[in-house]
């Protein structure tokens, strides 16, 4: 398969997908976002975005771009949909949005016991950068979260 046919077709998260992008979140994640969370990122402009099948959410993310870097907030494949390669196809199509946006890099923070999600970062050509402390909540005290970069290659 080439980069161009990898690509999903996703569209722009609205308002009237929170509850969808809720039902999904709320599956896949033990210490899910907040509807609230959510909308906030909406209203304040940051770039959500939903891929569909069958008329269901099955993957979504919302980013936000700062001067030349755009900040991975949360990216999500639902369960039932899980270990189809459709995180790795959203997260290049992430890239290439945030490469349209002139973003040349990208930083995300994920869970130091998600080892699926690091796996999908690693593979993607994501590098450990640093560590947060006590950065996510969990069953006992606090997690620390692993903050990764990439550097957005721009493809001729």
């Amino acid at each position: 398969m080439s980069a161009e046919t990898d690509l999903l077709p996703l569209r722009p998260m609205t308002a009237d997908d929170i509850e969808a992008v809720m039902q999904v979140e709320q599956a896949a994640f033990p210490y899910p976002w907040t509807q609230g969370i959510f909308m906030d990122c909406l209203k304040h402009g940051y770039s959500g975005w939903v891929y569909e099948q069958d008329g269901q959410i099955c993957g979504y993310a919302m980013m936000m771009f700062v001067l030349d870097e755009m900040h991975l907030l949360n990216i999500c494949v639902r369960p039932l949909d899980q270990g189809k390669r459709l995180g790795s196809r959203l997260l290049g199509t992430l890239e290439r949005i945030a490469r349209g946006a002139k973003a040349e890099t990208c930083f995300l923070e994920v869970r130091q016991s998600n080892f699926q999600a690091i796996r999908l970062y690693l593979n993607a050509g994501f590098n450990e950068v640093g560590v947060r402390k006590g950065y996510y909540p969990a069953a006992v005290g606090r997690e620390d979260a692993i903050v990764m970069a990439k550097t957005l290659l721009w493809v001729l």
